[in-house]
């Protein structure tokens, strides 16, 4: 066996997984969901892990099995490595961010994000941190648990990290997704969370964002010939009440509606597709199709 850095020997998964005690369908889906494994390749493609990987699978198993959800253990096991690099102690990452975010601390909110961004890829991230965070501030705000304020506060420190991580989305040769939110929709954070997910597959972005006027999208559609154009919306009314804007809409580009405000019956009402799901998914699901007609679509 090849020696590692670290002066241990490297091992093929069938050994990682007997040591572990983990099946390697697992193991592969902790190292695709999370980046918990970093292994080396050989000149014929196999993948070696080493001692660390094997520290980290250890850690995270562990932490499952005290009752800590799997992107959070991953999280967790990743950030103990990194301290232990580093000699510096460490702490939940998530947890971290949530209690920064509510208690207006927006240095320890960054040093938070950092952490998490540095260990988990963009899809867990939004997966496993971000969206469900959104859900749970939603949540505890309507039932009073947090103010207006702490809402407002985590969510514009949230939007600015997320967006810094797209900044160049328009550039490379893939396809162009010219993304808004319908009209009087002003909760553009899983619309950037798509945009995120879309550009990890190869997709050029464009980014109106926010309460953009069909009208807008329609000059905007046709001033740079989007592959798809996606209007999202929280609330059905936004949608609903603009069927003939969107129609026109969806004459001039490729139309996708998206988000809870969306259903299947608006979008054959304005021959658009709907892209049910949450950002990863609908990203996954249209870089698959890589725009089905409509015609099959509505079928």
């Amino acid at each position: 066996m090849n020696a590692t850095r670290h002066g241990g020997s490297l091992l093929r998964i069938g050994e990682l997984s007997r040591r572990v005690d983990v099946t390697p369908d697992t193991l592969r889906a902790w190292e695709r969901r999370y980046g918990l494994l970093k292994p080396q390749r050989t000149d014929g493609g196999f993948r070696l892990y080493s001692e660390a990987d094997e520290a980290r699978v250890l850690a995270m198993k562990g932490l499952v099995a005290g009752g800590i959800a799997p992107a959070q253990a991953a999280a967790r096991a990743l950030a103990d490595d990194a301290a232990a690099a580093t000699g510096r102690a460490s702490s939940d990452p998530i947890a971290d961010l949530r209690r920064a975010l509510e208690g207006f601390d927006e240095s320890a909110a960054h040093d938070a994000i950092d952490r998490v961004m540095g260990t988990l890829s963009v899809d867990s991230v939004l997966l496993h941190v971000v969206l469900p965070y959104l859900r749970d501030v939603g949540d505890r705000w309507v039932r009073g648990e947090i103010s207006v304020a702490q809402e407002h506060f985590a969510c514009g420190v949230l939007r600015s990290r997320l967006l810094a991580r797209g900044r160049g989305w328009d550039a490379g040769n893939g396809p162009r997704a010219l993304l808004a939110c319908a009209p009087d929709e002003v909760h553009d954070l899983p619309l950037i969370c798509l945009g995120l997910a879309l550009r990890e597959r190869g997709w050029r972005i464009t980014l109106l964002g926010a309460d953009t006027p069909i009208e807008t999208l329609i000059g905007a559609a046709q001033s740079i010939s989007p592959d798809i154009c996606v209007v999202a919306s929280v609330f059905p009314e936004n949608l609903t009440s603009r069927v003939a804007e969107l129609r026109r809409l969806s004459h001039a580009v490729p139309l996708v509606l998206a988000g809870p405000g969306a259903d299947g019956g608006l979008a054959r009402a304005t021959g658009a597709r709907f892209a049910q799901g949450d950002p990863v998914a609908v990203a996954t699901r249209l870089t698959n199709e890589q725009i089905t007609p409509l015609a099959q679509e509505a079928s």
